[in-house]
């Protein structure tokens, strides 16, 4: 079974988008697409995913920059509360790492990063016919128009993490 080790939650923009990226990743054993809540200001529900990993074939370094780059990372826009640029910390060790990241990572932008660690406090999963959105379905004009792009962003530039099977099987490559 999975520990909290291996588990980490993710939120940006539109949870279809980051379950496809992060269900393309050599890595990556499972994607819980749905809203994530933190505790205080920020204790609402935001789209986001709790992705399953194995760190000895992607480390927790990388899919924060993976997350950094596929999605609105340096914008805060008006629909922030709906999809928060977030990293969902399930134990103090984690989060301590995450922030580490994150700011080793802000030297990298050009613009201000504002995605926030936060402590995980509680995850809601989408209705299952919504889930596995782009890979049910990869011709949909959403998944063409929002998520293709971020897929091409992944083979361009973290091609070694990608899944290739996976893509190819989607008719990606």
């Amino acid at each position: 079974m999975t520990t909290a080790s291996s588990k980490i939650g993710l939120g940006g923009g539109c949870h279809w988008c980051t379950e496809g990226v992060f269900e393309s990743l050599l890595g990556v054993s499972k994607v819980n697409q749905g809203w994530i809540a933190s505790s205080g200001k920020d204790s609402d529900f935001s789209e986001a995913v709790e992705v399953y990993f194995d760190p000895a074939v992607i480390s927790l370094s990388d899919l924060i920059e993976i997350h950094l780059y596929t999605h609105a990372s340096r914008s805060n826009h008006s629909m922030r509360s709906k999809y928060r640029s977030a990293i969902y910390a399930y134990d103090d060790e984690q989060y301590k790492q995450a922030a580490d990241i994150v700011d080793a990572l802000r030297a990298d932008f050009d613009e201000a990063v504002i995605t926030q660690v936060y402590p995980f406090r509680s995850f809601r999963r989408n209705k299952i016919e919504l889930t596995d959105y782009f890979y049910s379905a990869p011709d949909r004009p959403f998944c063409q128009s929002y998520i293709q792009p971020k897929l091409n962003l992944l083979l361009a530039r973290f091609n070694s993490h990608v899944d290739q099977e996976k893509l190819a099987e989607a008719g990606l490559q």
